[in-house]
């Protein structure tokens, strides 16, 4: 297993979402068609924002779709779309949202490493602004997953 937190196949950039729900559906589909998940989970994510708020915007214009470890979650992973559109998902302090991330798990821990390297890339303005106006997924995999490497 490589020490990849995304794979090439999870990443897609420029999409057009209606709403934060079709937004949610496109993160989900990632994870679903490359064998992530099924597609319940998709629905367990909305669900989530809908009983619980947009508490999965975690940063101005970032959104982490997440829900808990289920029977939907095939293995653990990450998928990302970025927006040619920002959308708002209902955060008064993060909205609108540019970057959604998905994220699955199949227990309460496999996660953390993913969610740890995550934080540290998007914690670097610079990689943030460059996820918004990439073009190219390969580009996008490669800053993600080199973060390691000491870029």
């Amino acid at each position: 297993m490589t020490n990849d937190i995304i794979s090439k196949a999870n990443i897609e950039l420029k999409a057009r979402a209606q709403n934060w729900r079709h937004a949610i559906q496109l993160v989900g589909g990632l994870l679903t068609e490359n064998g992530y998940t099924t597609e319940d989970y998709t629905n367990e994510m909305i669900h989530a924002v809908e009983t619980l708020g947009p508490y999965i915007v975690v940063a101005p214009g970032i959104a982490l779709a997440h829900s808990r470890p289920a029977p939907s979650v095939i293995k653990t992973g990450l998928s990302l779309v970025t927006l040619v559109g920002p959308i708002n998902f209902g955060s008064e302090e993060n909205d609108p949202v540019e970057l959604v991330f998905g994220l699955c798990a199949t227990d309460s821990n496999s996660h953390i490493q993913i969610i740890s390297r995550l934080v540290q890339f998007l914690d670097n303005d610079e990689n943030i602004e460059f996820l918004k106006r990439c073009t190219d997924s390969g580009d996008v995999w490669l800053a993600i997953n080199r973060l390691e490497e000491g870029i």
